[in-house]
């Protein structure tokens, strides 16, 4: 039984790792390019968790900050990646909604929101990485107007565990 028990947890010891390298986290500087609005500068941050070694599941937020127009977005999608090498790849189409308030203005903007793109991440296989570019078109839907125009470029790091 004390063989047994120690087989166990020897297996779940070994497989710790295994399980902790499912998940990444990215967080950094994102440029947005409004469509006939300003340029924004703001923040962005991800968390992926990796079903298999290409696909994962991604939740994204950010804020885009210019000429006194603040706008989050909060989006959820797919994420195929070429694995988790030194030089990583990937792809994601990511659907979900936003949030603008304009200074001066008492009222706020809601609407669907979807970024469809890409980045490579750059580092170790496991723990720190670099996101050297992440770049998406995003497409915005509200009021029954749909601005297919704006582009967001991120770069920053990524924590893989």
């Amino acid at each position: 039984m004390r063989r047994c028990t120690l087989l166990v947890v020897f297996l779940a010891l070994i497989s710790l790792p295994a399980l902790a390298q499912k998940a990444e986290v990215f967080g950094g500087y994102q440029y947005t390019h409004f469509d006939g609005g300003p340029n924004a500068n703001g923040w962005n941050g991800s968390a992926t968790y990796n079903i298999t070694s290409f696909l994962g599941a991604t939740a994204d937020a950010s804020g885009a900050y210019g000429s006194g127009l603040r706008v989050h977005t909060y989006t959820f999608g797919p994420t195929i990646s070429a694995g988790k090498g030194s030089i990583s790849p990937f792809v994601h189409a990511l659907f979900g909604g936003f949030y603008t308030t304009v200074s001066g203005s008492s009222g706020s903007t809601n609407g669907l929101a979807m970024f469809l793109g890409g980045g490579i991440d750059a580092g170790m296989k496991y723990g720190l990485v670099f996101r050297v570019v992440q770049a998406d078109w995003e497409i915005l839907r509200f009021s029954g107007v749909t601005d297919r125009k704006n582009a967001r470029v991120s770069a920053g790091i990524v924590l893989r565990f």
